[in-house]
Formats: C-alpha cells, structure tokens, sequence
C-alpha cells in the first residue's frame, strides 16, 4: 500500500529570493495562459486540443520568443502544462465533468511545482537555479519526497513537500467501534455516543473587524501605499480565519478518525443547500436574507473538507468511511423508528409522536446515519440480509 502526504512549511525567504519565486510563478502563469489560449482557439476553430507532450514540444519556441522565460526552471513550466491537460480532461469528463480551466490573474494563488531536481534535509530545501532555502521545521518529513510546490499566501511563500510511504501490509485500525456524524451549525458535529464538537465559526468571530478594514480599504486612494497596507491586513485576516478553520477540521477529524474504525456521514451536496436564494426578477425568491446568512454559516464550517480529511485518514489506520443518503435522517425516531415531520417542532429538540421519545435531533439523526451505514454494510446469511454488529463492522473495514 502507498500512503501520500503532504508537509507544509514557511519558507524563511529574504527580498532576493522572495523576488525569484514570484519570477518563477510568474513564469509558470504566462505559461498556463498561452497555452490555455491556444487550446480554446484550436476548440472554438472545431479542433482537438494539443496534448501534453506536442505542448510541451513549443516551449523551446516559446523560451526564444520569451526569453524571460529562460530562468524558471524547465521541470516548473512542464509541470505547468501538465496541469493544464489535466484540468481539460477533467472538464470534458462526461462522469463527473468539473469547471474548464480560466486564465490566471497575477497575485491570485501563485504557485508552481517543481518535480525533480530537488532536495530536502528537514531545515532547508534546494531548488534548481535558487540554491538552499530555510523553512520553519515545525514537523519532521516522513516517507520519499516526490514533489515541491511552492505558494505565496498573504504575502509569505510557503513549501509543501509531497511523500510517498510505501506499507508491506494494508493497516488495521486498533478501535472497533462504529459511529454516525451528522453535521450542522449550532453542533459543528454530533456523534451517535451522544458526544459533540462544537464549531470554530472562525469567519463569524471576525466579521466586524473584516468588515471595518473593507470600509477603510474602500476610503483608500486605490494602490497609493495606505491603501496597499490595509489590503495587506485583510489578506492576513483571512489567512488567519482560514488557518483557524483548518487547525479545527484537522483535529476534529483526526479525534474521530482515531478512535472509530468505521464513520458513517450523510452524501451532502454542499454546493446544492448553499445555492442562493434570489431567484429572477419574475419569479424572486422568499427570505433572502435569511437564506443568505444560513449559506454563510454552513460555509464557515468546511463541511466538505471535514469529509474529505475523515475519508483519507481512515483509510491510512485500516478504517472504513461509509457516506448514505441524508433523506429523513432528522425527521425518523433513533428508537421506533418512525418517520414524521412533526418530530421535530424546533430545531435543537426532537420528540417522536408516536413512542414520546425524546433527544436532541443532530444526536438522534446521528443514530439514524449509523444505522443507515450499517445496513449498507450488512452481511448476507442464509440468504438474508442482517446488520453488522460493531465487532463486524470493523473486521469488514480492515479487510
């Protein structure tokens, strides 16, 4: 089994360096561009795009028409392309097609990856044409590096060192218990043991200060140098907010992850419940504002990268994530199972009309989501299909 990873590091860059990282990925982004206008020209004229190697094959042409060009290093502006032929597949996947490729806007997520060429000794990193750079050692590197990607975020450049860990046997996860996760925003997530992580609402504790440097931001005169200091304080705000919301999806899931050999969550379509609410002007949409502020706070809580994390790190421990369909998870009794929209007359209280039962309703579609996913995994004997106890339901994920 091979296990990727990922270790990101700030990079202790001084101006000359700085400035040669921000040549590269600026090199990098006229590279994507160039080649991006050049496929759409070959698509609107009825023919198929380049590939990645008859691409590859015009950057010598390109380093003489540019020659600027000339020092970024050629693994950077290959990779680049490669990216781009990716990113096209992707879009005409007709399974599950994602956005075409856009042009890149200089200051917005630079970045470029190196491939080969490179070097790491746990407090530095060698790049070709740039020498040795220091970074914050703040966690070791395990495993074969692979790749270096290089980003700038809020003024400051950054590493992130992809390892590949090569396993002789698939893990085994040490729990062998089973637990159902429903997510929300009053309860970032309830487990079906009655337990709970409260939510970070990183973007809601600094709202008032976002929006006041916005209002200062907008008084400025545009790029005079107060106006660049203040865009640079809201640039570290929201590197700061996201931070915050990284640092609490990555313990959280890492909580669960550890001690649960199989987590069952609800298939949420993240994209779908956060679509705006306007609607046109001949048909507007009701409550508006209300359903602006509900998207606003399901976003801040990373629902989706909290699955994502969940999904990686069990199958790393030998774990199972088991995702089932959401409908009714809230409105059916965890006890009789009776389903009804008048079980729940509130948001925070559930109490079932038909057996009286009583919880909280993320505990109890909690418990629902759980023994969703177990009968989604259940066993068949003697011809019939019986739900896995937990004991089961963990030998099956470390299978």
């Amino acid at each position: 089994m091979i296990i990727r990873k990922a270790f990101k590091y700030r990079l202790k860059t001084n101006q000359t360096e700085a400035t040669i990282l921000s040549r590269y990925a600026g090199c990098c982004r006229f590279v994507w561009n160039k080649a991006l206008a050049l496929q759409k020209a070959r698509l609107a004229a009825g023919e198929r795009c380049l590939s990645y190697s008859n691409l590859a094959a015009l950057l010598p042409e390109w380093k003489i028409e540019h020659p600027f060009l000339k020092d970024a290093p050629s693994q950077a502006l290959q990779q680049t392309l490669m990216n781009l032929g990716k990113a096209i597949n992707e879009a005409f996947d007709k399974k599950s097609p994602k956005r075409f490729p856009v042009f890149k806007k200089k200051g917005v997520h630079d970045s470029f990856r190196i491939p080969q060429g490179f070097e790491v000794n746990g407090q530095a990193v060698m790049i070709p044409k740039v020498g040795w750079i220091g970074y914050r050692n703040s966690q070791k590197v395990e495993g074969l590096p692979k790749n270096l990607t290089f980003s700038k975020e809020a003024g400051k450049w950054h590493v992130s060192v992809q390892v590949e860990i090569h396993l002789q046997n698939f893990p085994v996860h040490e729990s062998t218990s089973v637990v159902g996760v429903d997510v929300g925003v009053t309860r970032f997530a309830a487990l079906s043991d009655d337990g709970w992580i409260d939510p970070a609402d990183s973007l809601r504790r600094s709202e008032k200060k976002l929006a006041k440097l916005q209002r200062k931001l907008a008084k400025r005169k545009t790029f005079s140098k107060n106006w660049n200091k203040t865009k640079a304080r809201i640039q570290n705000l929201h590197h700061h907010i996201a931070n915050q919301r990284n640092d609490h999806l990555h313990k959280a899931s890492c909580d669960i992850s550890q001690n649960h050999a199989m987590v069952v969550m609800e298939e949420l379509k993240v994209k779908n419940m956060t679509a705006s609410a306007k609607g046109t002007i001949e048909k507007p949409g009701r409550n508006v504002r209300q359903k602006a502020g509900l998207n606003k706070a399901i976003l801040d809580q990373g629902w989706g990268e909290f699955q994502r994390q969940i999904g990686y790190k069990l199958d790393w421990q030998g774990g199972l994530l088991v995702l089932v369909n959401p409908a009714y998870t809230s409105q059916a009794c965890s006890e009789c199972g009776h389903v009804a929209k008048e079980n729940r007359k509130t948001q925070a209280r559930f109490k079932c009309v038909k057996c009286g039962h009583v919880e909280n309703t993320d505990t109890n579609a909690a418990k629902n989501i759980k023994a969703a996913g177990l009968r989604r995994v259940s066993l068949w004997r003697d011809g019939v299909a019986r739900p896995l106890d937990e004991a089961e339901t963990c030998l099956k994920a470390a299978a």
